[in-house]
């Protein structure tokens, strides 16, 4: 419960640019977040720095899903 009230002290905005940053970088030839996911897709994601690479870019889109869930729960 305590990562969760951390994570309710977090502005939605902060958490939306670190998603939108940190997230997509870097941006060119694509976001490595979305090269991860094809590489996990695709059964080809082995290598460890692989993993890391999905784990630390995917990392701040499923903190702003989460917040973005218990905004809603709340809400109602």
């Amino acid at each position: 419960m305590a990562m969760l009230t951390l994570l309710d002290r977090i502005p939605m905005t902060t958490l939306l640019v670190i998603a939108l940053t940190l997230g997509l970088a870097p941006f060119v030839p694509e976001p490595h977040v979305w090269e991860k996911l094809k590489m996990l897709a695709n059964g080809t994601l082995h290598r460890p720095v692989d993993m890391f690479d999905l784990v630390f870019h995917g990392l701040p889109w499923l903190l702003l899903i989460i917040k973005l869930a218990r905004t809603a729960l709340v809400r109602k």
